[in-house]
């Protein structure tokens, strides 16, 4: 090999391997070798099966799948003998919570009435409705209270309703109180890592085996200390 050729062989290999670690040649001659290939979905099939790497709504991820390896499995409604697909752990404990309350002192439920996870891609990103899609939103009786439409509660069960958003100390809100409002809609109003959901879980999670406590004692949401409480959340 001419020492022209030689030149413009290691020329080559530079250029090819810019970005890495040092290496050295039997000549003797110091080459950078390519750098390491970054982790991604692509090397992780498990992942990207579940994740799609894209936020909901809250700032919760979204997932692919339910029941199967993620964070998102069905989680039983005590006192309805029904279920929904919730994200596992204090979010589950919040909105369960809804739900019960909702079955008690507001309306019965029957099969169907509680809709938890949906597909990222049978929910539009970017609305409130997309956290249902991160398992942190369930619609309850949705085919009673359509989208884009208020006033599907009677006034005293908008009281309970603001009552038990009350009891969740606003990481919780309504859809009926968007711009464009989903009345069966319940969603976290709170982003991952944030305090307030695991203080308030660990609240919820005192009541539930507390005689007097927590869902299923009815309580009338129109005394005034109720009322106060409920309306210092604003919407």
């Amino acid at each position: 090999m001419t020492s022209d050729m030689a030149r413009r062989t290691l020329l080559k290999q530079s250029a090819a391997l810019v970005g890495g670690a040092a290496l050295t040649t039997t000549a003797g001659v110091t080459l950078l070798a390519p750098p390491a290939r970054a982790a991604g979905p692509s090397s992780n099939p498990e992942r990207s099966r579940v994740l799609t790497g894209k936020p909901s709504a809250n700032g919760w991820e979204m997932e692919k799948v339910v029941d199967d390896g993620g964070s998102v499995w069905h989680r039983p409604v005590p006192g309805s003998g029904m279920s929904a697909a919730i994200r596992i752990g204090d979010v589950e404990i919040a909105l369960i919570h809804v739900i019960r309350r909702f079955l008690y002192e507001v309306d019965e439920l029957r099969t169907g009435d509680i809709v938890g996870w949906r597909s990222p891609g049978k929910v539009h990103w970017g609305l409130s409705e997309s956290n249902q899609a991160s398992g942190t939103a369930v619609q309850i009786r949705p085919g009673h209270y359509p989208p884009g439409v208020r006033g599907g509660f009677f006034p005293h069960q908008e009281l309970v309703v603001r009552d038990i958003l009350a009891d969740l100390e606003g990481i919780v809100r309504w859809g009926g109180d968007d711009t464009e409002p989903d009345e069966s809609l319940f969603y976290l109003d709170v982003p991952p890592g944030d305090f307030r959901l695991p203080q308030v879980a660990g609240k919820i999670r005192g009541w539930n085996p507390t005689p007097g406590e927590g869902a299923g004692v009815i309580v009338d949401p129109s005394l005034p200390s109720r009322r106060r409480r409920a309306a210092t959340l604003g919407r």
